[in-house]
């Protein structure tokens, strides 16, 4: 792994020393960030680095603040070998995942490790909340920040998940009609300012098909689509290992699919400030339609969640409500699959978990003949909230790009 004198990079002249050094210091941090702990050794065998060039490597990243000591391996012949980590403290990133009822922000360091959450209560209807977007994210970041012990200079990046998808065209938010303060075209720069780091602003379903990419049940899959069924519907679709985004950043939103006994979403995405658009896909399986279909078959509870648990453990009109749900859950996946041809959907979001593999067998029967391919079917199997944990995941990446680029130091 180590670098050859051959070997280029952008920021100096191919097979110069500063250039080969940089790129070896680099390998060696990201074989620390993806093992944890090594000792001198172990990390000159990954790297193919002899013995006195490894350890110059890691006096040169300690001295710079990226790389410190970590106790001792013990229980071995012969002396105690040092082991080496990244430093935490090399630097904190900000996550935050935005709904309709407010917003999350975590705060991680650069081995990814949260060290600090807060949640702000903004329901989206609330006119107050509109024009106080940026107060809003400042006070959920600080919130997370001050239970980390930790202020915002402290902070590298952050990423921002919300509903809908920012047009790389224009800057505007699209398919978040029901996100009012969140449409603004200087809304990344704003943002920047008061936070005083770079912004990413991604797609939630997005981030959370990274998150099942990297943590979940897509791990050893390049091609496949994540379904999330939730307050509002959409789809992550991922090709080749690489998210597919769109000209307008509105790859995979299915929610407003017209499909048979949904009304359609007339007028486009922005038509009516409400998650499902006014019609589509949505209609059909988000959490709210969840709770009409329990209800029209006797069974009243106030959230998705619960329907389908009472559906769950109610032999009859509880069977009724998961076959239609799977039904419909399938007409609209046989569109995607036939589309997309992914290897594996993963079903995310409330219903998915809610209904779990007894929702999942029952899709996947009703996909039987819907469409040629025949993908795996599985239920997400993250712990935790997905989005914040993609959002995380994406901002320490972004990170590291910078942080563990050591030709800094010799500029």
């Amino acid at each position: 792994m180590a670098a050859s004198p051959g070997s280029n990079s952008q920021g100096g002249t191919p097979g110069t020393p500063r250039v080969l050094r940089a790129m070896n210091d680099r390998a060696a941090l990201e074989l620390l960030a993806a093992h944890g702990p090594l000792t001198r050794t172990r990390l000159g065998e990954l790297t193919g680095l002899s013995k006195p060039t490894a350890s110059q490597l890691l006096t040169r990243l300690e001295s710079v603040g990226l790389v410190r000591t970590t106790g001792n391996v013990t229980g071995r012949p012969g002396p105690n070998a040092q082991l080496y980590e990244i430093d935490p403290a090399a630097a904190h990133v900000a996550a935050l995942a935005v709904d309709q009822e407010g917003i999350t922000a975590a705060v991680a360091d650069i081995t990814g490790q949260v060290v600090g959450e807060h949640r702000v209560t903004a329901p989206a209807t609330d006119a107050s909340v509109t024009n106080r977007t940026g107060e809003l994210v400042a006070e959920a970041v600080d919130g997370a920040l001050a239970a980390a012990g930790l202020g915002r200079d402290d902070l590298h990046s952050t990423v921002i998940g919300t509903p809908g998808a920012l047009d790389p065209r224009t800057g505007t938010l699209r398919y978040a009609p029901h996100l009012p303060g969140w449409q603004s075209r200087t809304l990344r720069d704003d943002l920047a300012e008061v936070l005083h780091t770079p912004i990413v602003i991604e797609n939630d379903v997005n981030l959370a098909a990274i998150a099942e990419q990297h943590h979940g049940t897509a791990q050893d899959f390049d091609d496949f689509a994540l379904v999330w069924a939730d307050e509002g519907v959409g789809a992550a679709i991922v090709l080749h290992g690489t998210l597919l985004r769109g000209a307008t950043g509105g790859a995979g939103e299915i929610g407003y699919m017209p499909l048979p006994g949904a009304p359609l979403a007339r007028g486009g995405p922005d038509a009516a400030a409400r998650p499902d658009g006014g019609g589509g896909f949505q209609k059909l399986v988000g959490s709210p339609a969840v709770v009409e279909l329990a209800r029209d078959h006797g069974i009243d509870a106030p959230t998705a969640t619960k329907a389908l648990a009472a559906a769950l453990r109610t032999p009859g009109p509880g069977d009724e409500v998961l076959t239609e749900l799977a039904r419909r859950l399938a007409t609209g996946l046989a569109s995607v699959v036939a589309v997309v041809d992914p290897e594996l959907v993963v079903l995310s979001g409330e219903v998915a978990q809610a209904g779990g593999d007894r929702l999942r067998q029952l899709v996947e029967a009703e996909m039987t003949g819907l469409a040629l391919p025949r993908p795996q079917l599985r239920i997400s199997e993250i712990e935790g909230d997905p989005i914040l944990i993609g959002a995380l995941r994406t901002a320490v990446a972004d990170a590291r790009q910078t942080v563990f680029d050591t030709a800094r130091f010799d500029a």
